[in-house]
């Protein structure tokens, strides 16, 4: 053996390097925490987040906000959960009306903007005191693809063929190609948020998914999640459950179709799979999996929250 050592060190060394190599590429792909920027609140911020809760208090102080298992009313914010069975699948839909845009929001991860950081959307929502909470396009996954949230944009690399959703100031929804228009134009116009997952499956109330669209993203049945607009401040947040013997999942044309007898203009797939949960008043409602042997949920990059 020793003999054989010294006669091939340089290719075993060599294989001992490639091996090292290998191992921490793929660490540093899906394991090694990387946060590039902590967003922390400045005082001027804290004052300002101050007045505007204090506003709101005195908005809402005339009647204190209604709650139910299956409801949330403030006089600014309404949501009602129904929970219906669509192709041998249990799905949630959040349906939504504000009173403003502001009340539609998303947050990081820990508070942080960086790679693999992530974390529980029950978590991330109850530390914005959300009403709802839904997970997002877990941006921190991916290498390129725009991530603009809440006004700010963090990457501008636009990945070949991604179809993405853009949010405006005043709320209204478009899909966008990220290869026909730049991050930077789209803040110019008023994005206030970019999620970039995708497919798109509802367009100016046309569906545009098939069959075909599985190819490349996921089984047909799956675990998914979703946001659309039916009309001005008027959104839904839906998310199926799948991988269990209770429920099977839905394919994105079946997601799509869905939505569309729900009467969305613009609807949009988010992470789905072991990701997909919906939290409402306080705790999560939907069986996240991703084997189908244990529910539990899945640390996410980010959420797609209504709240304050």
């Amino acid at each position: 053996m020793l003999k054989y050592l010294k006669i091939h060190w340089i290719g075993c060394l060599y294989s001992i390097l490639l091996i090292g190599f290998t191992v921490y590429m793929f660490m540093d792909t899906f394991l090694i925490s990387k946060v590039y920027r902590l967003e922390e609140k400045t005082e001027g911020q804290n004052i300002i987040q101050e007045k505007s809760r204090s506003g709101e208090e005195q908005a809402t102080s005339e009647t204190e906000a209604e709650i139910s298992e299956t409801s949330y009313e403030d006089g600014q914010i309404s949501v009602t959960l129904t929970e219906y069975c669509e192709a041998d699948t249990t799905v949630y839909v959040a349906d939504i009306l504000l009173s403003s845009s502001e009340y539609l929001k998303t947050a990081f991860a820990q508070n942080s903007y960086g790679k693999n950081v992530t974390e529980k959307t029950s978590e991330m929502a109850a530390r914005e005191n959300a009403v709802l909470a839904i997970n997002g396009d877990y941006y921190g996954a991916q290498e390129k693809g725009y991530v603009l949230r809440s006004g700010k944009l963090y990457r501008s690399e636009a990945e070949k063929g991604q179809e993405d959703l853009v949010i405006y100031q005043d709320g209204t929804f478009e899909i966008i190609s990220e290869e026909d228009i730049a991050a930077e134009e789209l803040l110019e116009q008023g994005a206030q948020e970019i999620l970039s997952f995708g497919p798109a499956l509802i367009q100016e109330g046309d569906i545009c998914v098939t069959e075909e669209d599985e190819v490349g993203k996921a089984m047909a049945s799956n675990p998914r999640t979703a946001i659309g607009i039916i009309d001005s401040l008027h959104y839904v947040f839906v998310v199926s459950d799948g991988r269990t013997e209770e429920s099977e999942g839905l394919s994105l044309l079946e997601l799509a179709e869905f939505m569309d007898e729900l009467g969305v203009e613009t609807a949009y797939n988010l992470d789905g799979g072991g990701s997909s949960t919906m939290y409402f008043n306080g705790k999560v409602v939907n069986k996240p999996t991703t084997s189908g042997k244990s529910i539990k949920e899945r640390s996410v990059s980010d959420i797609v929250y209504i709240g304050y």
